[in-house]
């Protein structure tokens, strides 16, 4: 692969924190993500580059969930773990790290994640997180449409079904930027 220059790249991590934990069901286990992904933030923030983790978050009440009919409808807010906005332990996460809630799926639509990236002179975003074909799909598109390239690590992330990822990394991913792997993408930041 291409070296990465981590004057214009971030990483992207989407939902790795402990109340989604449960939903990485395949390929990857959760803790294989979270290992992997804590590897990735350590390099760049060692590089000076940006870390951004985004999480999905709600009011108590859940006042700000999205609330569309669907046939498979969301759990209430209420019912949701007392961990679920906790950071996985083995990303370190501190506060040099750009901190994103999300209320939904994609991570650029109602944030500041865009403004963000951009005022850091980011072109370019390293992506992994779970679900691979919810949340991590959901935000590889958006950044396709804002003009972000894009580098998909296949291995720090997963679904809840392994099919479910294998689909997303096989078919949708490599319309919308690079597929990689955790160890690629060391070697290319040098």
């Amino acid at each position: 692969m291409e070296t990465l220059d981590p004057r214009s790249t971030a990483l992207v991590l989407i939902d790795l924190q402990k109340g989604i934990a449960p939903f990485a069901a395949g390929p990857h286990t959760a803790g294989d993500v979270f290992s992997r992904a804590g590897q990735l933030a350590a390099r760049f923030r060692e590089l000076g580059a940006p870390v951004a983790l985004v999480r999905v978050g709600f009011s108590r009440d859940g006042a700000d969930m999205l609330r569309p009919l669907t046939d498979q409808p969301a759990p209430a807010a209420r019912d949701l773990p007392p961990d679920w906005m906790t950071y996985a332990d083995e990303l370190h996460a501190g506060e040099g790290d750009i901190h994103i809630v999300k209320r939904q799926w994609g991570a650029f639509y109602g944030t500041e994640l865009e403004l963000q990236l951009r005022r850091r002179g980011v072109t370019q975003i390293v992506l992994g997180g779970v679900s691979t074909n919810i949340g991590v799909e959901s935000t590889a598109r958006q950044a396709f449409e804002l003009g972000f390239h894009q580098v998909l690590v296949e291995d720090a992330m997963s679904s809840s079904d392994a099919s479910h990822h294998a689909f997303a990394v096989e078919n949708i991913f490599p319309r919308l930027g690079r597929v990689r792997s955790t160890a690629q993408i060391l070697a290319a930041l040098g």
